[in-house]
């Protein structure tokens, strides 16, 4: 039996020796997320969501009891991008129904290649969407051609389950392409889980709790220079938690406001 530990302490040794932490947050500073490594999106942004992102606003993001708290809320907010007569999602609505944030590292902190891993507790409640993913910054272009890996996607209506996806322009074709798979737990609203990724320059890893769950080749998204994937330290970092629109569905008010908790997010190098 001794031998058996002695040999699975070393196997995680070696693990362990095979990276190098480059960047991380382990929100250990009540108040304000850190302005060195986050900054947020602002307004109505995409996918016709029905939440407003503020910026630097407590009651929608902010560092309490070692964790960064981002909190969906139902409320009216001024549309500060609102123009009279506009028949566009985004700057037709004087005001908006909900609230809440979008962190991200965009002009701060890039990623590639590498194992990024978050431990976060999901939000509940209908019309929830809370997402940990990575966009790549005008990387070739508007998207799908900049390139998204979605680390981690919760959708209310699909109770206990958690995507991932990479979405990317079908080569030759500059239309949307995407890959992806899932995997479930029934503790995502009551646990803390740690979603990760894993990616070089072959494929990507997507982990749940550490064990990998599934693989995608990244020759999917072309093998030249198109690939937005094999682009060095192109694609930012992105948590934040979205409320109805494209695929979040219907939203129940009553149900706000929702807290998505993230206690650190840490991103590794082969060493």
């Amino acid at each position: 039996m001794k031998s058996i530990f002695c040999l699975l302490g070393l196997a995680l040794s070696t693990h362990a020796a095979d990276w190098r932490l480059i960047w991380s947050d382990e929100f250990d500073h009540a108040g304000a997320p850190d302005a060195k490594k986050w900054t947020y999106e602002k307004g109505f942004v995409r996918n016709e969501e029905l939440q407003y992102y503020t910026a630097d606003r407590r009651e929608n993001a902010r560092v309490e009891n070692g964790s960064l708290i981002i909190e969906a809320r139902h409320e009216t907010f001024a549309n500060a991008f609102f123009k009279e007569g506009s028949d566009n999602w985004i700057t037709k609505r004087k005001e908006a129904e909900y609230t809440s944030a979008a962190l991200i590292t965009k002009k701060l902190k890039a990623f590639h290649y590498g194992k990024v891993e978050v431990r976060a507790k999901l939000p509940a409640g209908k019309g929830v969407w809370p997402a940990i993913w990575m966009l790549g910054d005008n990387n070739g272009g508007h998207w799908p051609v900049c390139g998204e890996i979605d680390i981690m996607e919760f959708v209310s209506h699909e109770p206990g389950v958690v995507h991932a996806t990479i979405h990317f322009a079908k080569p030759g074709t500059g239309e949307h392409g995407q890959v992806g798979g899932d995997t479930r737990s029934e503790t995502l609203h009551s646990e803390f889980h740690v979603y990760g990724l894993e990616w070089d320059e072959k494929s990507f890893s997507f982990l749940f709790d550490g064990k990998p769950y599934k693989t995608i080749e990244l020759d999917v998204a072309g093998k030249g220079a198109e690939n937005p994937f094999r682009k060095a330290d192109a694609f930012y970092l992105m948590l934040n938690l979205a409320i109805g629109g494209a695929w979040g569905g219907e939203a129940d008010p009553k149900v706000y406001p929702q807290k998505f908790e993230i206690d650190w997010v840490k991103a590794w190098e082969k060493k």
